[in-house]
């Protein structure tokens, strides 16, 4: 018996294994860009002013950066509230409203610098929404599914497209890849950009009168999610589906960015691009996170070749070192067949009922 399951087993995972990479080879137009270490993108920083600069070693100069936003991460995800939030009817089948205003965070880039968010309000007025932060690479109607399910649950949902990304995305474009690139600045301040476009949107929420508040992020949209919750205590109840500890080890390692590490190999060390991204890696927030009073759910694959079970496992060990209260569920599938059913569903099922229990 015992070598039967051990068979059956292995022939499930070399199917999965089959699946998973027949799905991420699907996309054909990944570009290998050189390194980049993006130094005017950190002009518009908070903390930028207080770092010297150093013309011959950029690397050394975004690592000090790095140190001193994560120090005093506060001010680097500081903003002011937008003032032109606009709700617009929608005549697509997708959705009847659409939430656009103006992000506090500028960029070269025109489209990017309007926020563009999908709003499906439930039935009632009970006060509870939850903010969906969607995959990098994501696409419309992606995650609609999710927010009229929560809608079934009684609970209002705002899908956010990610910097760069969906209507965001400049022209000359095809991929999200200013959002996590060889372009090291870059990086970071889509990171940040996404963190205060979402806390932007809970100042929407708040003004429309919901008080009881979550968010849900998938794979980057979970690091991000994570960020900003970090740092917003206003999101009591928070769901991480596919997350890392990490962020610079999973694009230097990870199945999805094989072609991000191309552009870098030779030019940067894993540690140098470690202190460049602190400000955007969970690992540099748990402590805050965890001194707050919320509801967390994190939900890992078996197989999962992005974020790989060495980045995901260090979280839960630290959640659990720092005495923090948390569910955890793990799939048997992989990063990119989590999308697919019956896993897809599975992933919903447990999404819904964690909100529909604690928000």
């Amino acid at each position: 018996m015992a070598r039967a399951r051990e068979a059956l087993h292995r022939s499930y995972l070399g199917r999965l294994d089959e699946w998973e990479s027949r799905l991420a080879s699907r996309d054909t137009n990944r570009v290998v860009r050189p390194l980049d270490w993006g130094v005017e993108w950190t002009r518009d920083w908070p903390v930028a002013d207080a770092v010297a600069g150093d013309g011959c070693d950029p690397g050394a100069s975004l690592c000090r950066l790095g140190v001193a936003a994560t120090e005093e991460s506060e001010r680097f995800f500081s903003y002011r509230t937008p003032s032109d939030f606009r709700l617009a009817g929608e005549t697509t089948s997708i959705c009847r409203f659409a939430l656009r205003f103006t992000s506090a965070v500028r960029t070269p880039c025109a489209e990017n610098n309007t926020v563009q968010a999908l709003w499906f309000p439930a039935p009632g007025a009970n006060g509870k929404a939850v903010i969906v932060l969607p995959q990098w690479n994501s696409k419309l109607p992606q995650y609609v599914r999710l927010c009229r399910w929560l809608n079934l649950t009684g609970i209002s949902a705002l899908r956010l497209s990610l910097p760069y990304h969906d209507a965001r995305m400049p022209p000359e474009l095809e991929r999200a890849d200013y959002a996590v690139s060889a372009n090291i600045a870059r990086t970071v301040d889509a990171g940040r950009q996404a963190v205060i476009d979402t806390r932007s949107c809970l100042d929407w929420l708040e003004g429309q009168g919901y008080r009881r508040l979550g968010i849900v992020g998938t794979s980057l949209g979970s690091c991000y999610a994570f960020l900003t919750s970090a740092h917003d205590a206003r999101l009591r109840v928070n769901v991480f589906n596919l997350y890392s500890f990490y962020f610079a080890d999973v694009v230097w390692n990870g199945l999805s960015t094989r072609h991000i590490r191309q552009g870098m190999d030779g030019k940067i060390e894993l540690r140098q691009l470690q202190e460049a991204w602190k400000p955007i890696t969970p690992q540099s927030y748990t402590e805050r996170y965890t001194q707050q009073e919320k509801k967390s759910l994190f939900i890992s694959t078996t197989y999962d070749t992005t974020f790989l079970p060495e980045y995901s496992k260090p979280m839960i060990a630290d959640f659990r070192r720092r005495g923090a209260q948390f569910d955890e569920i793990t799939l048997p599938c992989g990063h990119y067949t989590l999308g697919q059913p019956p896993f897809q569903l599975m992933a919903g099922h447990q999404i819904c009922s964690f909100f529909g229990r604690w928000l």
